[in-house]
């Protein structure tokens, strides 16, 4: 009879787990408190999280997840206990490749859109794991300097969700093996925090401590919070609002502090050289972003890592990169990264990270010319170039059906927000002008973009141009990408021996764009800048001083699906 009851229990656990909407729940807030203890790799927390609500109907079972190195200790509702059950979840979400869930029993049914503010505790070890991506065949090597979190007695550093669970999220299991699907998971979680909360209090106590060591923890709007260790302990307390655009870290090593307003600069020891590339790249990285994007308005942090061969990464304003490497115009770039960030913050991942891109493709134009500029932004498009050609095959699929990729405007998706955003950033600074862009840049602001529309008609303002096409493929809709090729060309005189040129240049795909064309004769070339929209053809006249060779269409500024198609050479004279 016990062992009867026992299944039962056991039993009804499974077909709630089974049953339950693990996305139905948004986490709306975080008040925690996390505590340190780097000798042992330990953390404990507790604190207070407000679940709301996201689902269309009453819910009273909610799932929570951290990593599943961590465990759960308790969960309380109005400081009663609930009723909860823990089991391991397979996800790729956090680095071990599981998450420990605990599917909790709320004491009412949350109504649609109701809150309910649980307080919570956890603890456990965060080491250093590559399992989810060794197990894709990843060489561990790689995957190591790819999945460098840990809380280790010399370094700690700990990314959050998508890397490791140290706060509680709620998301279906992503399968790094299954194509998309931890992108898939890990943005559609991203955006249903967009406007979340975030608060931590991060503290070491007594023998626990390192004098020596510098604490540290990324924070969107102000900046990084730094605090040194002492032998009496140490307390940080960081915020992060809203959760969008940023992914909550922290870090903590004996650091040497080069910070120079409003750059904190944190080395370790034997990288002095590469921390001084940062330090002497700061004036001009600082001339630049302000003569664009205005004044940084917090400071920037970059911290060093222990493994020079780590993956770089940034929360809000916090740069974790290696100062062993030696290339001084990767300080610079980095830095001008992070102050766009400071001086123009922004809630629309586009907006905030694709200026910050966008800004390095100019950077590097100011060092090296534009076809530096133009290489920087062809690396970029490999990264999204896959998603739109998805997007290209079902447009094809049916003729309705031509906006089934994300939209610009509202997607998490950091190959959009980052990539693409970038190249949307670098056509509309060609089709508007350096001065007009500058204009509507300086007039952002952050608390005003409440309309979709709101950047257009900055741009639109300053441009005195009509730019609502443009923005409908590339930023309200995802049309895919276009693709150019020179239909036809017509070299011709005048009675007075004037040379001219007639090109014509189609556009297959469903994205309209403005593009550049180069015409080549003996001795020179000239480029021209025609409008194509989307499945059209547009025409124009060009005068020459000598009779044309070749045609070519793009010269990387506009990402296309086909580039090899846009080269048109005229072999015979006419």
């Amino acid at each position: 009879m016990k062992l009867f009851c026992a299944l039962c229990v056991l039993f009804s656990f499974a077909s709630v787990a089974w049953a339950v909407q693990r996305e139905a729940f948004t986490i709306a807030k975080y008040d925690l408190e996390i505590r340190l203890e780097p000798r042992q790799q330990r953390l404990g927390a507790r604190g207070k999280i407000t679940l709301r609500n996201d689902s269309t109907n009453p819910r009273k079972i909610a799932a929570l997840q951290i990593s599943s190195s961590l465990n759960w200790r308790s969960i309380r509702v109005n400081g009663k206990a609930v009723q909860f059950v823990s089991q391991p979840y397979t996800s790729d979400i956090d680095h071990t490749g599981a998450l420990s869930e605990a599917i909790v029993t709320l004491p009412v049914e949350i109504k649609p859109k109701n809150s309910v503010v649980l307080e919570i505790g956890y603890e456990g070890v965060i080491l250093l794991d590559a399992t989810r991506l060794i197990r894709v065949g990843v060489p561990e090597g790689i995957a190591k300097h790819t999945s460098w979190d840990q809380i280790g007695a010399s370094f700690t550093a700990v990314r959050g969700a998508g890397y490791v669970a140290w706060y509680p999220i709620a998301t279906e299991s992503a399968d790094f093996s299954e194509g998309n699907s931890l992108f898939e998971v890990a943005d559609r979680w991203k955006a249903r925090e967009a406007g979340s909360e975030f608060k931590l209090a991060l503290s070491l106590q007594g023998g626990s401590v390192d004098p020596t060591q510098t604490l540290l923890c990324g924070a969107e709007a102000g900046g990084s919070s730094v605090e040194a260790a002492t032998d009496r302990g140490v307390r940080v307390e960081c915020s992060w609002s809203p959760l969008g655009t940023v992914t909550p870290a922290f870090a903590m090593a004996d650091y040497v502090d080069l910070s120079k307003t409003p750059l904190k600069l944190f080395s370790l020891a034997g990288h002095e050289e590469g921390a001084a590339k940062y330090a002497n790249a700061l004036e001009p990285a600082m001339k630049f972003v302000s003569g664009w994007f205005g004044q940084p308005s917090a400071p920037v942090a970059i911290a060093d890592f222990a493994d020079p061969h780590s993956a770089p990464f940034e929360s809000g304003t916090l740069l974790m990169a290696s100062m062993a490497a030696d290339d001084s115009k990767l300080a610079g770039i980095n830095l001008v990264h992070e102050l766009v960030h400071s001086a123009l913050p922004s809630s629309r991942p586009w907006v905030y990270e694709g200026l910050a891109h966008f800004a390095e493709a100019m950077y590097r134009q100011e060092q090296g010319g534009r076809q530096a500029a133009l290489d920087f932004l062809g690396l970029h498009r490999a990264t999204f170039l896959d998603s739109e050609k998805e997007v290209v095959a079902a447009s094809h699929k049916s003729v309705e059906n031509k906006n089934v990729g994300q939209p610009l405007a509202s997607t998490f998706d950091e190959t959009y927000y980052r990539s693409k955003a970038a190249y949307v950033w670098w056509m509309l600074r060609d089709m508007a002008g350096d001065s007009a862009l500058k204009q509507a840049i300086g007039k952002y602001r952050a608390e005003d973009d409440k309309d979709p529309q709101y950047v257009e008609q900055l741009i639109e303002s300053a441009a005195k141009r009509d730019l609502g096409w443009f923005f409908d493929d590339w930023v309200y809709h995802d049309r895919g990408l276009p693709d150019f090729h020179v239909q036809s060309v017509h070299p011709w005189k005048t009675d007075k021996g004037v040379q001219f040129i007639t090109v014509t240049l189609e556009n297959l795909g469903n994205a309209g764009a403005e593009v550049p064309f180069t015409i080549l004769f003996e001795g020179g070339e000239i480029t021209k800048r025609l409008e194509v929209r989307a499945q059209g053809t547009a025409t124009t006249r060009v005068e020459l001083p000598q009779p044309p060779s070749e045609v070519r269409v793009n010269d990387g500024s506009v990402p296309e699906s086909d580039l090899t198609n846009n080269v048109f050479k005229i072999s015979a004279p006419f």
